[in-house]
């Protein structure tokens, strides 16, 4: 069994280390993780980490600005709560996964019972799905927008209400209201939008999920929401504490870097939580529920990833503005970008530069969709943008 100290050792030959001002304690019982006293960062020793991280991204091409991931990957702390949590890999039941759903609840304000963790965020995305339409209910959902939930109830053989975006490329809330039949069992919001990245105003999204609510079950995708800097947004998770019908998803695969670990939240009443449980497939990843607990604590690193974040799609706003092409306002991690010419040619023009983009969204052939790297990657994207987009 490796010791922690050679776990340590290790982590410090890949670059990836800060020292050991900044390791976790070794082997913490997992009762006490959710309240551990996480030693903090300086902004010196996040921005050195985040630079071996970034040299170690830039040793393989194509850079990827494609999946929407968090380029700076997960925090230190949490790869060495990982770490530091591999004598649980060979042992079913692991006591992190109650000790993350505490910790979790704590994070968003609402009681364990409202919480529900999974082997990723689509993973909630299919046993609403499955709970919901289990007995041939109807499905409703913007197009396009996150397309797990509405596929997956295609490949189930139900009906999908596919309601085009508005003109401005959010939902089309009115619309969707209009299509709300009493076959519908379950409407799908994605707000911050995915590919878009727009963001329906508060109130106006608040009103229509508190109204569609009181007469079908409304899930809300929330997993951009670290990102939103917008000052008026708010989660609907206070509908939720209100007894409405409404599942909130979170996801540790964004702000928190952990897309290859697949660990995902549904936030709902007690009895929705404990019916859609019923559907699920297995439990998360014991190593990387740990490494979530403390990515959740690790407030700085997410500070950090926001800041680095909002740095990147100001530089390609400015490229893109540049060039006499335009872009959606974006609330997320990701920008999507008038290109003008057809996603094939621009994708293959960006992979033949380094750089791999997003794949197509129809009906929006002519647009792109950029995941947000690194500055530096962006910076270096720009360079290449106008050759891009001119042909």
């Amino acid at each position: 069994m490796t010791s922690p100290v050679t776990r340590r050792a290790w982590l410090r030959t890949t670059s990836l280390g800060l020292g050991a001002g900044l390791m976790l304690p070794a082997a913490l019982p997992a009762e006490a993780l959710a309240e551990a006293a996480w030693p903090r960062a300086t902004r010196d020793e996040l921005e050195r980490y985040a630079r071996s991280v970034a040299a170690e991204r830039a040793r393989v091409a194509p850079i990827r600005l494609a999946s929407n991931e968090n380029p700076f990957g997960m925090s230190p702390r949490a790869k060495q709560a990982m770490l530091d949590a591999y004598d649980e890999h060979n042992k079913y039941g692991s006591p992190s996964y109650d000790v993350l759903r505490a910790a979790f609840a704590k994070q968003v304000g609402v009681p364990a019972d409202h919480v529900m963790v999974t082997q990723g965020s689509n993973e909630v995305l299919c046993v609403a799905t499955l709970a919901h339409g289990i007995r041939g209910a109807e499905i409703l959902a913007a197009d396009p927008t996150f397309e797990a939930l509405p596929t997956y109830a295609a490949h189930m053989g139900l009906t999908v209400h596919r309601v085009p975006l508005d003109a401005n490329h959010a939902h089309d809330l009115d619309a969707m209201d209009r299509r709300l039949t009493s076959a519908i069992g379950l409407v799908f919001v994605c707000n911050p939008n995915n590919p878009t990245g727009t963001l329906v105003a508060d109130a106006r999204v608040r009103d229509y999920v508190k109204h569609t609510s009181a007469r079908t079950t409304v899930l809300v995708d929330e997993a951009y929401h670290d990102f939103v800097t917008e000052p008026s947004y708010r989660s609907m998770v206070d509908l939720v504490l209100e007894g409405r019908n409404v599942i909130v998803l979170r996801t540790a695969s964004k702000i928190h870097g952990l897309a290859g670990c697949r660990i995902g939240f549904a936030i709902a009443r007690p009895d929705i939580i404990k019916r859609m449980q019923g559907f699920t497939t297995g439990v998360p990843n014991a190593l990387a529920a740990r490494a979530a607990i403390a990515a959740i604590a690790d407030t700085e690193w997410q500070r950090f990833c926001v800041e680095q974040n909002t740095q990147g799609q100001a530089i390609l706003r400015d490229a893109v503005k540049a060039l006499g092409k335009s872009q959606t306002p974006s609330h997320t991690n990701f920008a999507f970008l008038h290109a003008g010419q057809p996603h094939a040619a621009v994708h293959k023009a960006c992979l033949d530069r380094g750089f791999l983009i997003g794949r197509a969204f129809p009906p929006y052939s002519d647009w792109v969709r950029v995941s947000i790297g690194t500055p530096d990657e962006m910076r270096a994207f720009a360079r290449v943008l106008p050759d891009v987009l001119r042909g």
